[in-house]
């Protein structure tokens, strides 16, 4: 299975294959307009794991440049369908992106994920992440 998973980056052409994809992949329905933006922005990366003509799992992230930091890579969102968990597909997908932000000159990437998600956290120490030694505290904002 795993080497018939193939994974690049997405373009406006995946579309299609994203909004068939839609919620069981991302945490809503694809939105066209909000596609297009993001693909738009050259800051802006999506992998792509495709099984035949089918999206099965995506990686998506920025990087960003800061007055006193180099560019780094932050990994937004990492999700495979059910079906195809527990085959790599997380960890390729991770590997991926943080390869193609070190490609742009990105000289760190970053990922954060619950506690609870173990499937997750051995996904990205599979893919070469190392834990931070002290824990981060997130704090939102909502709208």
């Amino acid at each position: 299975m795993e080497e018939s998973i193939v994974i690049g980056l997405a373009t406006i052409d995946d579309l299609p294959a994203l909004q068939s994809v839609g919620d069981r992949l991302f945490d809503y329905p694809i939105k066209p307009n909000r596609t297009i933006e993001f693909m738009e922005d050259k800051r802006h990366h999506l992998a792509l794991a495709y099984h035949a003509d089918a999206v099965v799992g995506m990686a998506s992230g920025f990087h960003y440049v800061h007055p006193d930091k180099d560019p780094h890579l932050f990994v937004n969102e990492v999700s495979v369908l059910d079906e195809y968990q527990g085959k790599g597909i997380g960890r390729r997908l991770t590997k991926f992106l943080v390869e193609y932000g070190r490609e742009l000159g990105c000289k760190e990437a970053w990922v954060a994920t619950e506690k609870s998600n173990i499937a997750a956290q051995k996904a990205y120490l599979a893919a070469g992440g190392v834990p931070e030694e002290e824990p981060i505290v997130l704090i939102e904002f909502n709208y």
